[in-house]
């Protein structure tokens, strides 16, 4: 039976407010049941299971930040579109950390194929890198690259790992201009 006023965006909207307030990896369907004031099986007829929960959860979080990020980066490109790119994602990561964790969490290429968060991600990364004249393999070597720098250094950052007395910003800005400028050289 569907518990009146229980839907699935509602329940995913829900688990990314608990994924930012406790962690994503509090998320639970045990956990959303307690949030809603009813039993666990209550939740099965609007979502499948937790995997399904925490595809959905990474879902709204990628289109949450493709928004941001598109917003960010209309109208620039080069420098200007990778800064506004970079930092659009950064600052929805710490507004946001356990969406941004549900985002990084392996999820198999067939569960998000052909959902438009997952297009508009790449649309929005390939659309940057195109600005500096990359070109397949090298837009997705180069894709790689940021991806793995900027989540290296937001993971640092949201687990207190920058203790030093130097900007944690002012580091930020500077390594967006080594990566600005490797992209200008690409080999």
């Amino acid at each position: 039976m569907v518990r009146a006023g229980i839907t699935p965006d509602l329940l995913v909207q829900a688990a990314a407010e608990m994924a930012d307030e406790n962690g994503f990896d509090k998320v639970t369907v045990s956990a959303l049941a307690r949030r809603f004031g009813v039993k666990d099986a209550s939740l099965y007829s609007h979502i499948r299971n937790l995997r399904d929960l925490r595809v959905r959860l990474a879902l709204l979080a990628t289109a949450e930040m493709n928004e941001a990020i598109g917003a960010a980066v209309a109208g620039r490109s080069g420098k200007d579109a990778l800064v506004a790119f970079a930092d659009a994602y950064r600052d929805y990561a710490l507004a946001h950390p356990g969406r941004y964790t549900a985002t990084q969490q392996r999820i198999e290429p067939a569960e998000v194929a052909d959902t438009a968060a997952f297009r508009r991600s790449v649309e929005l990364t390939y659309g940057m890198l195109r600005g500096y004249g990359l070109a397949e393999p090298d837009i997705t070597d180069a894709g790689r690259l940021l991806r793995s720098t900027f989540h290296g250094y937001i993971h640092i950052e949201l687990s207190g790992g920058f203790a030093h007395s130097r900007p944690v910003a002012a580091s930020w800005a500077r390594s967006l201009d080594a990566l600005h400028d490797l992209l200008e050289n690409w080999a």
